[in-house]
């Protein structure tokens, strides 16, 4: 069975293990090759085939990549010249597409699949600016989602969703329901998450993403301010960091705050997500978020806003808090944690059991399946 998928993502051409990485590295377990169409990457090897390194012996077939030689204004045009040759070669047996604004990925894949025949399934992880939008662009996003989505879907032949709130939303739009698949994509690796020996305690509260508007970093920080003597640590880089770093320079928070900025293994950022008492995410929109599950399958209390997944899996004041993401009602919850410490412990031992829940081994096989439901057989 071999798969070919469209993807934004370039971060292990660019030399980062992240949460890409470590699914591919239990995917390829399923197919015997895997081809990734991705966009121009700008590191030495960006044109180069990489392979990831499960040993052979595990059965794991090869993964190539083939990201664009020019901009994104290339890529349709270049998902259907390199998908051609690709399949013309390989005769893969399912497509699988990531499909988001501005969705060069959903119309490359439909002239992909209008030229070859490939049978194809969408994958949409995270509805832009849902619930709530952050800036004027996702404000856009979202109205060109509505439209837009429901168009690619009714060409594939399933659509894949990694929340309930994502599929109501896309049936509302006019997607047919049964078409639409919840298929978690929230892989969390136990091994890695409950590691015996844990790293002192240095900080309050760690934040873990992409310093980017709708994660409310900026909030988070001056909430934190206000409390005297508390420590915030921050992992993650993007275009907000500079506009956060201003930010606590004017509050005059000094040591009390770390910019971390991206860490090179997920053992290095579980490692530095545990110097905290707690965990913080107040996204405005999101699919998981992956950073505060993880953080849950570490045994941290965790705070968070109520998107994406986070309805289905938090049972406000049993195993996480809810915040609705302003800086008083931040202040508060993460005061209540600091001076609780029995509810920091009896909230972070009910969070871990979502490592029951997310495996990542069986959740990846979950995945595998999906995609070869959709596949048809080739020569």
């Amino acid at each position: 069975m071999k798969l070919l998928m469209i993807s934004g993502d370039r971060s292990i051409l660019r030399g980062k293990r992240g949460a890409f990485w470590y699914t591919l590295q239990e995917l390829r377990r399923h197919f015997d090759r895997i081809d990734i169409i991705c966009p121009h990457a700008r590191c030495s090897a960006a044109h180069a085939e990489c392979r990831s390194s499960i040993p052979e012996r595990d059965g794991g077939g090869e993964v190539h990549f083939h990201p664009s030689p020019r901009g994104l204004w290339y890529q349709p045009f270049w998902i259907l010249r390199r998908g051609k040759a690709l399949v013309a070669e390989h005769h893969h047996n399912v497509m699988t597409v990531h499909d988001y604004p501005p969705f060069y990925n959903g119309l490359g894949a439909r002239w992909l699949a209008h030229a070859t025949g490939i049978p194809f399934a969408i994958e949409i992880h995270h509805i832009v600016g849902y619930p709530r939008a952050a800036s004027f662009s996702e404000t856009v996003g979202r109205v060109l989602s509505r439209f837009v989505l429901p168009f690619h879907a009714r060409h594939a032949a399933k659509v894949r969703t990694v929340n309930a709130n994502a599929k109501k939303l896309l049936t509302a739009w006019g997607v047919q329901p049964d078409t639409v698949q919840i298929v978690p994509s929230f892989y969390l690796d136990r091994t890695l998450l409950t590691k015996e020996i844990r790293p002192p305690v240095s900080y309050d509260v760690s934040f873990c993403g992409r310093l980017v508007r709708n994660k409310q970093l900026y909030e988070l920080i001056a909430a934190v301010a206000d409390i005297p003597e508390v420590r915030l640590l921050v992992i993650g880089d993007g275009p907000e960091r500079r506009r956060c770093e201003r930010l606590a320079k004017e509050l005059k928070m000094g040591e009390r705050i770390n910019f971390l900025g991206w860490l090179p293994t997920a053992e290095d950022v579980s490692g530095a997500v545990l110097t905290a008492r707690m965990f913080v995410m107040n996204s405005l929109s999101e699919g998981g978020p992956r950073s505060a599950l993880e953080a849950m399958g570490m045994g941290m209390p965790v705070i968070a806003t109520p998107v994406g997944i986070m309805p289905e899996v938090i049972e406000e004041g049993v195993n996480g808090i809810f915040t609705d993401g302003s800086k008083g009602d931040l202040r508060r919850k993460i005061m209540r944690l600091i001076e609780d410490d029995a509810e920091r412990e009896r909230l972070g031992k009910e969070a871990r059991k979502i490592l029951d829940r997310f495996d990542r081994t069986q959740l990846i096989r979950q995945y595998a399946d999906f995609l070869q439901s959709v596949a048809s057989p080739r020569a």
